[in-house]
């Protein structure tokens, strides 16, 4: 099948997001899919206002409707609601074509803390966003009802994986050299330092050791001055970021309005379990909604949960790190997939295949 994918997430920008599109185009092309990206590093961007290291296309309608008319393809999926996504929606409405979307991030809570735009405003605008989809693509049950109770329609879901080869097990914590020695125990976060992360919860807690973060943006700067004596690594890569999984005892994942939380699952599969607040993402990762959360501890004390999750097994944390495959995520992708042209057809789903052959 071709596949035209077009995303205003895409590398060097460094997210959960990128993440599980990059896994989602090596999957797809793995199993004999073609994709074409369309991403904005094909036009000329300028940084994404109060986002540092993250950049979005400037006025891109003409020429990705160049982009997409020159191309041949079976499906279109877009998976952001930013200017590519946007000017991709029009330019298939315009011309009668079919098309799924994906609901990654929970914009209108971002566009409430970091414009305090009311948030029934932000979902109205991303609902109209969505309305054309023949398919809206969700990571969560939670979320999947969330916005079923906003009034969005066509909702599917799809989880996201891990890859447990790269983030291997690590029965007991492993030192890391980089940052020597180190007061037990580590308590480590990893994703964006930005509004919606409420990492702040993080860096405030009263809890024993030492705490690392991973990752940059906008409140990088500030909470480096408030917060001096935590270990700040920036950006690493990923074969790099899977010992620093490795040499923590808890991931402390503060985010109150997380539509997954890749970053959970792939700390759990290095054997780190997590400790988070009981909403829609953490709920989905740690399997909560199954029973007891497996992986780590939920709670809306977020130190009871950093002394809860210190007493899981690592075991624990990377046998529910395995229930989430690319390949079964890529499955589910193909099968939520449309014709694009009302009278074509696409090809079957993924069949099982082993990845890397």
């Amino acid at each position: 099948m071709r596949i035209a994918l077009v995303t205003d997430a895409w590398q060097p920008q460094v997210n959960g997001v990128v993440t599980t599109l990059v896994e989602l185009v090596r999957e797809l092309g793995l199993a004999g899919h073609q994709v074409e990206v369309i991403h904005p590093g094909l036009f000329r961007t300028r940084p994404c206002p109060g986002y540092a290291g993250i950049d979005i296309a400037v006025r891109p309608r003409r020429a990705l409707a160049r982009m997409l008319g020159a191309l041949q393809f079976d499906a279109l999926h877009i998976a952001t609601e930013g200017p590519l996504g946007w000017a991709a929606r029009g330019h298939a409405i315009r011309h009668k074509l079919a098309f799924t979307t994906a609901f990654h991030t929970r914009f209108p809570e971002v566009l409430q803390a970091a414009l305090k735009l009311p948030l029934a405003w932000g979902y109205a605008l991303f609902r109209h966003f969505h309305k054309a989809s023949a398919g809206v693509m969700v990571p969560t049950e939670g979320v999947l009802q969330l916005l079923e109770r906003r009034g969005f329609r066509q909702l599917r879901r799809w989880t996201h994986g891990v890859d447990a080869r790269l983030f291997g097990f690590a029965e007991t914590v492993q030192p890391y050299a980089p940052v020597g020695l180190l007061a037990r125990p580590v308590s480590l976060y990893v994703g964006r330092v930005s509004y919606e992360k409420n990492i702040e919860a993080f860096l405030k807690l009263d809890i024993p050791g030492t705490k690392i973060v991973c990752g940059v943006g906008p409140l990088e700067a500030s909470l480096k001055e408030r917060f001096p004596a935590v270990r700040w690594l920036g950006v690493l890569p990923r074969e790099e970021l899977a010992r620093v999984y490795a040499t923590a005892d808890v991931f402390v994942f503060p985010s109150p309005s997380e539509t997954f939380g890749l970053v959970m699952a792939e700390a759990m599969a290095c054997g780190t379990p997590v400790a988070a607040y009981p909403v829609d993402g953490p709920f989905e990762v740690l399997g909560a909604h199954e029973g007891p959360a497996r992986g780590g501890v939920l709670h809306e004390d977020l130190r009871q949960a950093f002394f809860g999750a210190l007493a899981t097994p690592r075991h624990e944390a990377r046998a529910r790190a395995l229930h989430f495959s690319w390949e079964e995520s890529t499955r589910l992708f193909v099968a939520h997939l449309v014709p694009a042209h009302r009278a074509g057809r696409l090809t079957r789903p993924i069949e099982p295949y082993q990845a890397g052959v």
